[in-house]
């Protein structure tokens, strides 16, 4: 039981990490980001050890055509988590601006596009993951809190909050051009994408106080200090308290709830949207059996 508590806590930390990390101006700015994502690597290093025995079983019995289909896609899906998460932190390495300065492998802006693309696609593959063993951080947060209480209006309340999650990450997922950062990862690989901006990214981002992206993730330039001149002697006007200007390494006024809650909704998304695939099919199954 204590080793559920262990895997409970590991992942709660990787989940509030991984959402941090889609906004690089939170806590210390880039430092944090690429510190905090090797921490990240070794965390996610552990999660895998933690289940390698479940991992080795399944491997072992691939070949075995009494082996679930429900064991199988969740090894699929594991697999494919495993190998995007492996290319987040190696790519994360080659673009390093602070950690590892001196990295130069060529094509730095592939990279560097690949890396946020893949990461909004790992989004989705840790929801649909947490979807999946809902029932196991629900049972494994129950006995943290001593929770035993069965009343019938708790599973309305549930459903409720269900859908008002539901609703609010579809909203954030329209806010942040999500949906655009995911279509990306198809083109970068396919070799269309070779540009230095991507479609979704090239404007601020009111919910998560995500800043635009220019080339090789460089901020304009402006000659003698100068700050750019506008028509009419207006400033852009960004969102909550964004500037322009700055170094890039520097953190902003980046609020770190807003983007906790921006990006954990978004991936609430598909934890609601799986839960529910699953448990209607696992009702369905129920009654032909019956």
């Amino acid at each position: 039981m204590k080793k559920n508590y262990i895997k409970f806590a590991i992942d709660l930390i990787m989940a509030i990490m991984f959402v941090l990390f889609f906004n690089t101006r939170v806590l210390g700015g880039l430092a944090y980001h690429e510190i905090a994502g090797l921490v990240f690597g070794v965390m996610f290093l552990t999660h895998v050890l933690l289940n390698f025995n479940w991992v080795k079983n399944v491997t072992l019995k691939m070949l075995d055509k009494k082996l679930p289909w429900k064991a199988r896609g969740s090894y699929a899906l594991n697999l494919l988590l495993l190998v995007s998460m492996c290319f987040i932190i190696i790519s994360g390495i080659i673009i390093s601006r602070v950690v590892f300065p001196n990295i130069n492998l060529g094509n730095e802006n592939w990279f560097k596009i690949t890396h946020i693309s893949v990461s909004s696609l790992v989004l989705i593959l840790v929801g649909i993951h947490v979807g999946l063993h809902w029932h196991w951080v629900v049972n494994v947060f129950k006995r943290i809190i001593h929770f035993k209480t069965k009343k019938k209006w708790i599973g309305y309340a549930v459903k409720i909050a269900a859908a008002l999650i539901l609703a609010f990450g579809v909203y954030e997922i329209k806010q942040t051009g999500f949906v655009n950062r995911v279509a990306s990862a198809t083109t970068v690989f396919s070799g269309n994408s070779s540009g230095g901006q991507m479609e979704g990214h090239d404007h601020f981002d009111s919910a998560s106080g995500q800043g635009p992206d220019f080339m090789n993730g460089e901020k304009p330039g402006f000659a003698n200090g100068q700050r750019p001149v506008f028509e009419n002697g207006q400033k852009p006007n960004f969102a909550k308290g964004e500037r322009l200007e700055g170094a890039e390494h520097e953190g902003g006024n980046v609020n770190v709830l807003n983007v906790i809650l921006t990006y954990s909704g978004i991936m609430a998304v598909f934890v609601v949207i799986t839960y529910y695939i699953r448990k209607l099919t696992l009702r369905k199954k129920r009654r032909k059996m019956a």
